[in-house]
């Protein structure tokens, strides 16, 4: 007979997207169960329904847990893990100054493997079941992600980041080159377990249009796979596109021109858009990542989540550590607030919840496999502890809603508001 495991606490889903349906697109059970069989969601309901009718499933019950879809991370370069909140630069010289001398490091592959068994540590730690990470240019860089995700059961997506200008003679490659190690790394890992492979120019101005062409044609070879890259994070950096690039429309152009715009394509930051860029992105299906701590953190700017949402733009939410000051989508929530806020919308906690879990699924196309609690979907789980501080401990004791309980931890919490984190069912040392 097959093992079932039967959890009980306060559960969470989405029943759809709250930014269109308002807070009934939530699902909330103040006592109930979500029902695990052969690392999928069988069944979810209340918890007295789910022991009645599954009387041999082991049952772990979390007392006032509350049971959500796993954190999905969006966007992150794992390879900057050693080097988060380091001081005062914008990006260009933050990228001149400290994470480029740290992705050299990634040649050494035992160097690369070190960094990410930390990485997936502290990730998981913050209840992060589903990263999305640029590596560097060295194909080590991406064994060492993939070996260290697949070793613990995750889904986990990643491609060898490609440049061939703008940056150290250690850190190029060429158009060629990056055709060609993508194109074996892509064959090696993707579809590998739940392994995800990206293909991965870094930024336009790292890339020749030589590099961009021949990507997006590694692309067109290989739909299935996702494409991440930045797309309009600073002011300077959009004028140096221009420059680079005269005969483009926009910024959003040095990818259209190369067929790196479409369906799958993950546009990290996504700040400064043209409205040509923000139409063109909606008709292509194209998603949108938002970084509020790296916005915040590097300078960059303001993210109109509420004018994208109107839109009906495609929006995840990440980190992008270590351009991000955080590895946890809990303080990454509060920074989307406090960004939306200053644009003069007050995102409610279902949303900022839905952006971390289903919406991120959906932006990376992944909204029938992970970031929702129901029947099929894989088992990937985050329990919060609603008082893990007395601060927060004090607050949520007042809450007349479950709203008003949870909002303190997306504003106040870190990694001691984890009480569990499962993958595929299985509980995770955390």
């Amino acid at each position: 007979m097959t093992k079932e495991t039967l959890l009980i606490g306060q559960t969470l889903a989405f029943e759809a997207d709250p930014f269109q349906q308002g807070i009934d697109a939530a699902r909330y059970d103040s006592r109930g169960g979500i029902l695990i069989r052969d690392g999928l969601i069988a069944a979810t309901g209340t918890a007295d329904d789910l022991r009645r009718k599954h009387p041999m499933a082991e049952v772990t019950d979390y007392g006032d847990g509350f049971i959500l879809p796993g954190f999905i991370d969006a966007h992150a370069h794992y390879p900057q893990t050693a080097m988060i909140a380091s001081w005062g630069k914008r990006l260009i010289d933050w990228l001149n100054g400290y994470t480029f001398p740290e992705e050299m490091k990634f040649s050494d592959p035992k160097y690369a493997f070190e960094i990410a068994r930390t990485y997936f540590d502290l990730t998981l730690a913050n209840g992060t079941t589903t990263a999305t990470s640029f590596t560097t240019i060295h194909p080590e860089s991406v064994d060492a992600y993939f070996t260290e995700a697949q070793s613990r059961g995750l889904r986990a997506i990643a491609g060898k980041t490609c440049m061939d200008r703008n940056a150290p003679e250690r850190l190029t490659d060429t158009a060629q080159s990056a055709y060609d190690d993508s194109k074996a790394l892509l064959e090696k890992w993707h579809g590998q377990d739940r392994l995800i492979y990206a293909i991965t120019p870094r930024f336009s101005p790292t890339s020749t249009r030589e590099q961009l062409n021949a990507l997006g044609a590694l692309w067109a070879e290989h739909p299935d796979c996702p494409m991440q890259t930045h797309l309009s994070e600073q002011t300077e950096e959009i004028a140096w596109v221009r420059d680079l690039f005269p005969e483009a429309r926009d910024y959003l152009d040095t990818y259209e021109a190369a067929g790196l715009v479409g369906p799958g394509a993950l546009f990290g930051h996504a700040i400064h858009l043209t409205d040509r860029e923000r139409a063109r992105l909606k008709e292509t299906g194209a998603s949108l990542i938002h970084c509020p701590t790296s916005n915040t953190f590097i300078g960059s700017g303001l993210f109109d989540m509420d004018g994208l949402m109107r839109e009906s733009q495609t929006i995840g939410l990440a980190t992008d550590t270590g351009g991000g000051s955080s590895f946890s989508m809990l303080r990454t929530m509060a920074a989307a607030y406090e960004i939306a806020q200053l644009r003069g919308r007050a995102l409610h906690p279902a949303e900022l919840l839905w952006l971390a879990t289903s919406g991120s699924a959906r932006a990376l196309r992944l909204e029938t496999k992970i970031g929702t609690l129901a029947p099929g979907f894989e088992a990937d789980l985050v329990i919060l502890d609603l008082a893990s501080t007395p601060a927060i401990a004090q607050r949520a004791t007042r809450a007349q809603s479950i709203w008003e309980a949870v909002f303190p931890t997306i504003m106040m919490g870190d990694d001691r508001a984890i009480q569990d984190v499962r993958i595929s069912g299985k509980p995770v040392r955390v």
